[in-house]
């Protein structure tokens, strides 16, 4: 896990890359590398490379980059692991090829001096890259098919800068700055800025499962990575899962787990501990708690302690509260790369992650997305098939916006799903909504923005759409599928412009690598060749239970809870509030907060104006 970046002139008229301007941005990508660093530059002065290394394979210098080729011709920068690389290196040797490392930068390097970009569809693992060729002038950057590893990247002023965070970019000090409209209406529609979108219009996310070449003469081409090639499915679901954890255990370090109370992170422990095979000490499980969940649900000490007894882990647990988060809250929101109302509880799990000396850890982050844990599953589908009888019945549709604020003043999203919920996009972009779009509109209006251009309810779900062909294909029946159309629902928008995103920048703030068992392509096809089963029929504790029957009973009888801190409550440090506010309250006035510290401030008359405490639940978050 590092960070890279570099600066590449893409057209004769413009100027030649700025050292100093690549050295700002290296600078602010320190935090992903404390192990290493390196610049290069080609012999015909038209493109810098750099990278931050956090040594996790080969921790000699031979690991190091950016890593040119044997005969010289590819130079690349690496971010990511490649977990099946000792197979790839295995079959380079059985072809003659001598490496001169054991690192999985050197076999991604020479596999693609021999495959190009047909070796992307080999690989098992997270990764953004990028790959020059001497021999053709052309630069190639690419991201792994889930986007686990971030890659943003500008075309301002006949140049190619690309980094690993956003803000890199914004710290060398060549770009404009100026704030879009488009992402700020999708952090307060959904939580998060929506790829392709960054902050600032002249940066863009590199899309998941993409590869860019900027050819000799400057062009710039976007196009999909190559197909994931793979093995026979397994004979069953357990025996995929277990291939998926076995293979993120790969380090020349040692590897924790963040552990909660909840089934995910317990079935990576539990695969964990039987993927290391008992060899070394035991595992290091790291759980995070605080004072005023004590005695309730959402308490994850004592189901997280009976996992690590049951498992023989070593369990670290650390409580937290409201005027240390405070305390810390400038830190956090420095390390954020893009405005996000999530990210906060891992940043502090990955620290204390550092602090007990790990480099490496599991999260069970994915395995909602994968087991249809989350309540979407049910209501999406359920919010479709609402919508579409009541555009069949004009008198009804006419009256249904006061009938469901009568019906269900709770719920306000309800008095909506006519406008918005008949496709099953539009449901489950109102599912997950933070803000409702009228709000949005006020919202950008008080900030000065206007209109965005894209409203983020109108506009193509083309991240959708990128999601099914890179990892399942493309085949016309999912639209047919309700469960299926959801998890790829999640799967492309929750799970990747969110909590992938928040998951890279605040574990690298510590030089944390936080790898995902359950975000793996290779499991996730698997999984879709077995059609889901047995999650779709039997729920996600039966697919637990049978992957992991080792863990307690207790795990599988707990009701589902979110790991949500009353980020918000502390921030305003309510001293008067007895029990955290619900989450959809949080969600929005985390939202307006962190706007306010990325420099779009959104000023309200009163905090019930748009409904930010209690009084109406906004659920759906």
């Amino acid at each position: 896990m590092c960070g890279i970046s570099g600066i590449y002139r893409r057209t004769p008229s413009a100027p030649a890359p700025d050292r100093d301007e690549l050295a700002r941005i290296h600078a602010a990508l320190a935090p992903r590398g404390p192990d290493g660093e390196g610049v290069w530059a080609s012999p015909d002065g038209r493109l810098l490379l750099a990278h931050r290394r956090l040594s996790i394979l080969d921790l000699s210098p031979a690991g190091a980059q950016p890593m040119s080729s044997a005969d010289g011709r590819f130079t690349i920068v690496f971010n990511g692991e490649i977990y099946n690389f000792r197979d790839l290196a295995a079959e380079l040797a059985g072809q003659g090829v001598p490496l001169r490392s054991r690192s999985d930068t050197e076999v991604l390097l020479e596999l693609w001096r021999r495959e190009g970009l047909r070796a992307l569809a080999r690989l098992r693992g997270m990764f953004a890259l990028a790959i020059w060729d001497g021999l053709t002038s052309e630069l190639v950057l690419a991201r792994d098919p889930y986007g686990i590893k971030p890659l943003y990247y500008s075309l301002e002023g006949g140049q190619l800068r690309f980094a690993s965070q956003a803000r890199a970019l914004e710290a060398g000090g060549g770009l404009s700055l100026e704030v879009d409209p488009a992402a700020v209406a999708g952090l307060l529609s959904w939580g998060a800025v929506p790829e392709p979108l960054s902050l600032r219009k002249s940066i863009r996310a590199l899309p998941a499962g993409h590869w860019a070449k900027v050819t000799g003469d400057g062009s710039f081409v976007l196009e999909t990575v190559p197909r994931i090639a793979l093995d026979p499915a397994p004979a069953d679901a357990a025996a995929a899962l277990a291939a998926s954890v076995r293979a993120h255990l790969v380090s020349d370090v040692p590897v924790g787990i963040f552990l909660s109370a909840g089934l995910d992170s317990a079935l990576v422990a539990a695969l964990a501990v039987r993927g290391a095979g008992g060899q070394g000490e035991p595992l290091t499980a790291l759980t995070l708690t605080w004072a005023e969940a004590r005695g309730t649900v959402a308490d994850e000490e004592p189901l997280a302690r009976a996992t690590a007894a049951a498992l023989g882990l070593r369990h670290v647990v650390r409580e937290i509260d409201g005027g240390e988060v405070r305390s810390l809250m400038p830190k956090i929101l420095d390390a954020m790369d893009l405005p996000s109302i999530d990210g906060f509880n891992t940043w502090l799990v990955a620290r204390l992650a550092r602090e007990e000396g790990l480099k490496v850890a599991l999260s069970g982050l994915g395995g909602d997305e994968l087991f249809g844990g989350y309540s979407s599953f049910r209501d999406v589908p359920l919010w479709r098939s609402l919508a579409t009888r009541l555009r069949r019945l004009p008198g009804l549709a006419a009256a249904w916006p006061g009938l469901a604020r009568r019906l269900a003043p709770e719920t306000p999203k309800l008095a909506s799903v006519l406008r918005y919920g008949a496709s099953f996009a539009g449901a489950y972009a109102l599912r997950r909504a933070v803000f409702l779009p009228h709000e949005v509109d006020q919202l950008l209006e008080r900030a000065g923005l206007g209109d965005p251009g894209v409203r983020p309810y109108d506009a193509p779900f083309d991240s959708w759409l990128q999601m099914r062909e890179a990892v399942l294909g493309d085949p016309t029946h999912l639209l047919r599928d309700p469960w299926r159309t959801v998890h790829l629902l999640e799967s492309s928008l929750y799970l990747r412009h969110q909590l992938l995103r928040d998951s890279d920048w605040a574990g690298m703030a510590h030089g944390v690598e936080i790898r995902t068992p359950l975000v793996d392509s290779w499991l996730r096809a698997e999984m879709g060749s077995l059609n889901f089963e047995p999650a779709r029929s039997k729920g996600k504790a039966a697919v637990v239970k049978e992957a992991a029957p080792e863990l307690p009973e207790e795990v599988f009888s707990r009701p589902k809870s979110g790991f949500q801190m009353p980020i918000a409550d502390w921030l305003e440090n309510d001293a008067k509030r007895r029990r955290p506010s619900r989450v959809g309250a949080q969600s929005r006035r985390l939202a307006l907060l962190v706007l306010e510290a990325f420099g779009v401030a959104i000023r309200l008359n009163d905090s019930r104006e748009l409904n930010l405490r209690e009084n109406r639940r906004h659920d759906g978050r």
